[in-house]
């Protein structure tokens, strides 16, 4: 009976920590000051087409490697390092508070930086932005890069913003 209620409970907690996505980090809070500029030069479709190029790559929360697996700030710091020599800070809600221009969302273009509020008001989750509403980015524990549309009900729902980090 103990090891049944033991399994339980290690079942429940693996699909809580599973469905939270890469935002379940508790994130020391750092000023945008603390950030240099980085808005730097390089091909847009540079970009899109790396991030693309990794479709299919596993989920792995704290992952940032092709071989290990990607979260979702690991995905674009990955591209944005392995592209344009930029190197992003290791958290969503600290990629968002990166010193480069807010986008309005009718303005996006490929290569811009999208996040979300997944769990509450506080950035937790970045994808990067490939046109046509679409957006490539490292959803959950279990699932797979993926390209998803921004206007899908729950992404539409949780939009927070977006930001250029390239010229």
């Amino acid at each position: 009976m103990r090891i049944r209620k033991f399994f339980i409970c290690c079942l429940i907690a693996g699909v809580a920590a599973g469905m939270s996505g890469c935002g379940s980090r508790a994130v020391k809070p750092v000023p945008p000051a603390a950030y240099p500029t980085r808005t730097h030069r390089a091909n847009p479709n540079d970009i899109l087409f790396r991030a693309i190029g990794l479709i299919g790559t596993p989920y792995r929360y704290g992952g940032n490697t092709p071989r290990g697996g990607f979260d979702c700030s690991g995905l674009v710091d990955y591209v944005f390092r392995d592209v344009a020599g930029i190197d992003l800070p290791r958290t969503a809600e600290e990629i968002s508070r990166v010193d480069a221009p807010q986008i309005a969302r009718k303005q996006l273009e490929s290569g811009d930086l999208v996040f979300f509020h997944t769990d509450g008001r506080r950035v937790s989750h970045v994808g990067i932005y490939v046109g046509k509403g679409r957006f490539v980015h490292a959803p959950n524990e279990g699932g797979t890069v993926r390209l998803d549309y921004l206007d899908a009900p729950y992404w539409r729902e949780h939009y927070s913003g977006a930001k250029r980090v390239l010229n």
